[in-house]
């Protein structure tokens, strides 16, 4: 009987803690895909007590029994994806790549680079080329994984438009035609063995009646229409980008599952209406180890912004929310969460606002509890965390469906 495809997406700015949830979840699903993104994102995984850090790899690789597809809409630094692959030891048959996935190549992080250092006001991108690889994207100019069939054409290619970009005179570096020959030569004897159509594949699957799981990368207030424009990323990290980025139609998607941390974070510029940058930042940073695993960045921030996670959840169709790191608000005095804005003129928003200058939150508190670090039950949560669990339900109109105590797998309450 054919199946449709279960997605976890990110509710905020990323780093909500999907690869938890994918790692746990991954057991119950033959195929995770990632479809979207490139190696700026970075998901962390602790089984029994080991730490996994995934940029491009599906994190369902932590199964034997998982395929993993790494699908279209992905963009893919060879050199990053194979220092990755060189975590495991065997993924022949376990591990397929889009043949449709752009590649990103290094004028791609020297353009980045170049923007950002140029920029009176820069985004604050990882640098790694991801902007740049989706403009050639979407500009007709890009380079696929699929194209590494036939090196020498594709050497010729990337001269050819690198010696358009003008990389020369913008102080970067073209490389000898032997040395990108040699070089994409290389790419191809490593990657071409896992290329593969992986729309094809999925379909396939879904005929069959197998499980498949999709992972987005980043999270929904960095999507690139919905986000909070120009501070976002260049891909679609909603729901509607899982099918653009693999294949597989919006009426064949299944149960969607929203992320959201207990408390905000964002890494790189851009508006954080509920951003604490005194004691209360430093504190959630420290409990909560809010530095990125791909740039090493402190994170910023915050109290929980309920407004943008309804608006999130409403544009992913969520089906059910899972909560990550209850624990780290573990001895707060007292919690916040901002329920509305206030725009500059002093009238009340209950909606996501175009435009966030002079935006302010207007704050819900709740009381403060003791401990739930570990705690694998609901009705063995601290009453006061039970209350905020409940009231946040009744605001964004989706059940908790799973609640995360602590980085460990295993505990997280099912409810």
């Amino acid at each position: 009987m054919k199946t449709k495809a279960d997605l976890i997406v990110g509710i905020q700015w990323g780093d909500e803690g999907k690869g938890k949830m994918v790692d746990l979840l991954a057991q119950n699903y033959d195929y995770v895909v990632r479809y979207q993104g490139g190696h700026n994102a970075g998901h962390t995984i602790v089984v029994n007590g080991k730490k996994y850090a995934l940029h491009l790899i599906p994190s369902g690789i932590l199964y034997p029994k998982c395929k993993n597809i790494i699908g279209n809409g992905v963009v893919i630094s060879p050199s990053a994806l194979l220092e990755e692959m060189q975590q495991f030891l065997d993924l022949q048959g376990r591990l397929f790549i889009s043949s449709k996935a752009h590649l990103i190549l290094a004028y791609h992080e020297f353009l980045d680079r170049l923007s950002e250092k140029r920029a009176k006001k820069a985004i604050g991108t990882t640098g790694k080329g991801i902007g740049p690889a989706y403009t050639d994207k979407v500009a007709r100019k890009g380079f696929r994984i699929g194209d590494l069939r036939d090196t020498q054409i594709l050497c010729e290619k990337m001269l050819e438009l690198m010696e358009e970009k003008d990389i020369i005179n913008l102080g970067g570096e073209i490389p000898s035609r032997e040395s990108l020959k040699a070089k994409l030569d290389s790419y191809a004897e490593a990657l071409l063995p896992f290329v593969a159509d992986t729309t094809n594949l999925l379909w396939a699957a879904m005929d069959r009646g197998e499980r498949i799981l999709c992972e987005g990368a980043q999270g929904s207030m960095l999507d690139i229409d919905h986000g909070t424009y120009p501070f976002v990323t260049s891909s679609t990290t909603t729901a509607s980008g899982a099918c653009s980025g693999s294949g597989i139609a919006p009426r064949e998607l299944g149960n969607v599952i929203g992320i959201t941390k207990a408390y905000c974070t964002r890494v790189g510029n851009g508006p954080f209406v509920t951003e604490e940058e005194g004691e209360i930042g430093d504190l959630l940073r420290q409990r909560g180890g809010e530095f990125g695993v791909t740039t090493g960045r402190a994170r910023r921030c915050g109290w929980l912004d309920a407004v943008a996670v309804k608006y999130a959840c409403r544009l992913n169709g969520v089906s059910e929310l899972a909560i990550m790191k209850l624990d780290v608000l573990d001895g707060f005095r007292e919690v916040k969460v901002c329920t509305q804005y206030q725009d500059k003129n002093g009238n009340i928003l209950e909606t996501f606002p175009f435009d966030f200058e002079g935006i302010r939150p207007l704050y819900k508190t709740f009381k403060g509890w003791d401990k739930t670090a570990g705690i694998r039950e609901f009705d063995k949560l601290p009453q006061e965390a039970q209350e905020y669990i409940l009231e946040l339900e009744k605001f964004l109109g989706v059940k908790f469906s799973m609640i995360s105590t602590s980085p460990d797998r295993n505990d997280t309450i099912f409810r």
